[in-house]
């Protein structure tokens, strides 16, 4: 591991930076072995064992940062909540701490990427992987299940309701803003005209905005998984060999045995094609190809489906004029309304009765009350 030294001396909050470092570590590594001594499944107990062994080297990284500056070291003595914890682990099982240690690995998996002393990476790294163990371990059932493994090998590719449910909550959103927004003008001042371009107005102002917004989302989130894929890929050229053991211990996180997962590993390690494809997909939750997903297709689909929504409310003003312009805008949004909570029935399971009067309340409501804002702001101005 690189010292990772900086080329400055280091000031005294650093010091205490790094103090505070190597007692997180510290505790780290005494919650492992806990969990190793008290859980009953061996492959488990190994996993937890080698995750303290490295906590124990990320120690030894603080301990030789604060020697080198002259700083007092104190001793291993893990903290007083570890302690506890640990004797509850030896008491009740380890699953009983196991959120407990997932809860802390979630905090900690970002804690060294800003600060250089660090080293090269590789403790940030091991942290991230410290992470998905834990909630492999967290997930698993009696075994690796043969469906997992297919998906692995990229024979299964499964659909989840994501896309149907942003299909669901966009179309709400751009009905119930826009509802709300020409409810609101309608209350101050009741033209067709001004309601329609207000309508329109909204509709291209909302639209624009979710699409923006999906784009950078999204866009953020390639950025974000091409840069960890550029480091997987270096890892896996320079250090194949850790590479294929922190995949074996994954695979023994989820149930299989030492020598199983290690066979695996190995397996899915030794075709070039496929080794890259394989780490992605297990220690980052990357599927490489999609890389998470095209920003244009995001932005076009949320600009589609927001728009698809606030154009109800308008529709009328189109055709008809005063207030029966206004009762067929809002007698359209309540039906539009309806049936959106009803598809959302399709994710739940919920009664559609249900969900579709909620939905159809809470977009009148919100309407309603602009509605309300509206008259209130009219009469202000016209005294």
């Amino acid at each position: 591991m690189s010292s990772g030294t900086s080329a400055t001396a280091p000031t005294a909050s650093d010091l205490r930076r790094f103090r505070r470092n190597l007692q997180g570590e510290v505790d780290s590594a005494s919650l492992y072995r806990a969990m190793a001594q008290a859980e009953p499944q061996p492959q488990l107990a190994v996993v937890y064992q080698r995750l303290a062994t490295t906590e124990d080297a990320h120690a030894s990284h603080w301990e030789q940062l604060l020697q080198q500056a002259g700083a007092p070291v104190p001793a291993r003595r893990p903290g007083w909540r570890v302690r506890v914890l640990a004797l509850l682990a030896r008491r009740f099982g380890s699953a009983l701490i196991l959120p407990v240690a997932i809860g802390r690995e979630a905090a900690d998996s970002t804690g060294y990427d800003q600060q250089p002393e660090s080293g090269d990476g590789s403790m940030s790294a091991q942290e991230r992987l410290h992470g998905r163990l834990l909630r492999a371990i967290a997930g698993r059932g009696d075994g690796i299940e043969g469906a997992v493994v297919a998906r692995y090998e990229g024979r299964h590719r499964a659909v989840g309701g994501n896309a149907l449910r942003a299909a669901v909550l966009g179309a709400n959103d751009g009905l119930v803003s826009n509802l709300s927004l020409v409810m609101g003008v309608a209350g101050a001042v009741m033209s067709e005209r001004v309601l329609l371009v207000t309508g329109f107005a909204g509709l291209l102002a909302g639209a624009g905005s979710m699409a923006l917004g999906e784009w950078l989302s999204v866009q953020s989130s390639r950025e974000l998984n091409e840069r960890q894929l550029d480091i997987e890929r270096q890892e896996l050229a320079t250090a194949p060999a850790e590479e294929a053991e922190e995949l074996a211990l994954i695979y023994q996180a989820k149930g299989l045995p030492e020598d199983q997962a290690r066979s695996l590993a190995g397996r899915l390690l030794a075709a070039p094609d496929t080794a890259l494809d394989t780490l992605a997909r297990e220690e980052l939750g990357i599927d490489p190809r999609a890389r998470g997903g095209s920003p244009w297709e995001a932005a076009v689909t949320s600009f589609f489906l927001f728009a698809v929504g606030a154009i109800v409310p308008v529709l009328p003003f189109l055709f008809l004029q005063g207030t029966t312009a206004l009762i067929a805008s809002i007698g359209a949004s309540a039906a539009v309304l309806f049936l959106i909570g009803a598809g959302i029935t399709l994710l739940t399971g919920r009664s559609v009765i249900w969900s579709g009067a909620r939905s159809l309340f809470i977009g009148l409501g919100a309407a309603g009350l602009t509605w309300a804002l509206g008259r209130l702001v009219g009469v202000a101005i016209t005294g």
